[in-house]
This record gives C-alpha cells, sequence and structure tokens, in this order.
C-alpha cells in the first residue's frame, strides 16, 4: 500500500514520482523471489476534487516504471477516500524455478547486497528539512538546493530504482534466501534471520561506498542537515532504496554488482561489526 500523509506528500512528489514509487516497491517483491515481473493489478482511492490531469499521471508513472521491469498493468479498482491511497499487487514467472524466500539462509552462508543504500533515507531528512519541496512550502528552516548530489538524493526518495534483474540472476546463481530493502538494511536482513533460524554477522565498511553507499552525496548531506544526522545509519536503516540482499553459499563466486558484506552463522538476530544491533532496525509500519 500507499498511503498520502503516510508514504508520500504531493508537495513533495509529482503525481508521476508516486506511480513509480507505487509500481517499483511491489516489482521489487517479484524481483526478491528470483521471478521475472509481469503484470500490476493497482486499485487507486482518492478525494473527489482531486484534479484529473493528477490522476492521469500517476497513471503514466505506474506505467513507465512496470514497462521498465518487463511488466504491464493488468486491471484494478478505483474508490473515493480523503486522500490518495493505492494497493498494488505485483505478479510475476518463476519460469520454471523454486523461488526463493526469506527462510533458507543457513550457517556459512555469504550475505551480499545488489543496488544502493542510505540514498532514499537522505533524501526524505532533505524533504523534511525542507530542500526541493515542490510548492516551496517545505518544512524546517527550509534549504536552498542547487547541489546535484543532494538532488540526485531526493530523487531517490522520489522514485526507487530497483535492480530488477538482478533477481532472477540470484536465483539462477543458488540464492538461498532473499529479500528486497524496504524498511532498512537491518530490519530486513532481521526478517531473514528470523525465517531462517539465523544469525547475520555483516560489516559495514563493505557497505559504505560505492557501489552501494553514495558516500560522498551521503557525507555532504549530513554536514548540511547537522549533529542528528548519520548518513551511517541512513545506510544500515535507512529504507525505500530497495536493493536486493541475498544470501548464498560459501565459497560461490559472484558477479561484480553483488558486493559480499557478512555471513550466516548459528543464532539469532543482527550482529553488526562484531555487536549485536539491539535498536531499531528501520521503518516501523505501526509506530505514530
Amino acid at each position: 500500500m500507499l498511503i498520502e500523509g503516510r508514504h508520500f506528500l504531493r508537495e513533495w512528489s509529482s503525481p508521476r514520482d508516486v506511480g513509480r514509487k507505487a509500481a517499483a516497491r511491489n516489482l521489487a517483491d517479484i524481483a526478491a523471489m528470483g521471478a521475472r515481473p509481469t503484470a500490476l493489478l493497482v486499485s487507486f482511492a482518492g478525494p473527489g476534487d482531486l484534479e484529473v490531469s493528477w490522476v492521469l499521471d500517476l497513471v503514466v508513472g505506474i506505467g513507465e516504471e512496470a514497462s521498465s521491469a518487463g511488466a504491464a498493468v493488468a486491471g484494478g479498482d478505483t474508490s473515493g477516500a480523503d486522500v490518495v491511497m493505492l494497493a498494488v499487487t505485483a505478479l510475476g514467472d518463476l519460469e520454471g524455478i523454486t523461488p526463493v524466500t526469506r527462510s533458507g539462509a543457513r550457517p556459512g552462508d555469504q550475505v551480499a547486497i545488489t543496488g544502493t543504500l542510505g540514498s532514499a533515507a537522505a533524501g526524505l531528512a532533505l524533504l523534511r528539512a525542507g530542500a526541493g519541496a515542490r510548492t516551496g512550502t517545505g518544512t524546517g528552516a527550509g534549504l536552498a538546493l542547487a547541489d546535484p548530489d543532494l538532488e540526485s538524493l531526493i530523487a531517490a526518495h522520489r522514485r526507487p530504482s530497483p535492480p530488477y534483474t538482478a533477481g532472477p540472476e540470484a536465483a539462477a546463481l543458488g540464492a538461498t534466501a532473499m529479500i528486497d530493502v524496504s524498511d532498512g538494511l537491518v530490519a530486513d536482513l532481521g526478517h531473514v534471520a528470523s525465517a531462517s533460524g539465523a544469525r547475520m554477522d555483516i560489516e559495514a565498511d563493505p557497505i559504505a561506498d560505492e557501489p552501494v553507499a553514495r558516500r560522498q552525496a551521503l557525507t555532504h548531506a549530513a554536514e548540511i542537515l547537522g549533529d542528528d544526522a548519520d548518513w551511517r545509519q541512513w545506510v544500515l536503516t535507512g529504507g525505500d532504496d530497495h536493493a536486493l540482499v541475498a544470501t548464498f553459499p560459501a565459497g560461490l563466486a559472484l558477479p561484480p554488482r553483488w558486493t559480499v558484506f557478512g555471513r550466516v552463522t548459528q543464532g539469532q538476530g543482527i550482529v553488526v561489526d562484531g555487536r549485536r544491533w539491539l535498536g531499531a532496525g528501520g521503518w516501523e509500519h505501526f509506530s505514530t
């Protein structure tokens, strides 16, 4: 689901942005099971006074993102609501292979990632501070934004770019478990650890720079936002980038786009740089 005021604001994102994000969030789930995305079913609800042009642009965005993943919009439903709400169901084709779930990780497996981390969380923090609001009514003190790196972080929040083809690739390579990072790396790896009955021991350094983290842009954003901003937290607990994280058998050589940053061990939970993670691992859906 994508709900106005909870997952996006119309003054921060264009309708095409919202459409692309709604599609990407769901298509990434298909890729994370090793399947090729094929179709979307989209249910839409919104206020009666919402501009028709806004809705049409939303549809364009959904179609653009679906097409980029090789999928189509196959149907859906509409209704009225006080705010814009989207419920999207994504379909995919496993093409004869067994789906890769969250529950297959085993001690000894290596943990690897492809895609980016931290950019969407940094973009959200910039928007909350008043940068880049489309209506010029951003919150906070307001930030003048003329830096391409910072603009790219905001763009990452508005329009995530999941590595769709990496999902079927991982499945073909023998991935034992996989998930897309929607809530935060630690949180989502925690789901894999829980489902697999194992512990994830990860290292921060391999994911704190290119190609996983855009370190220069992230550190710049943190400097601008001040003492409360921690770019490393964006990388470890920021969601919405929809990178793919997978576990693979030990010793398996992986393509260059996959960065190994940990291993599966006996136990439970997440350990980062030798310390058990005890805080929030990312987005909490039912927090106030």
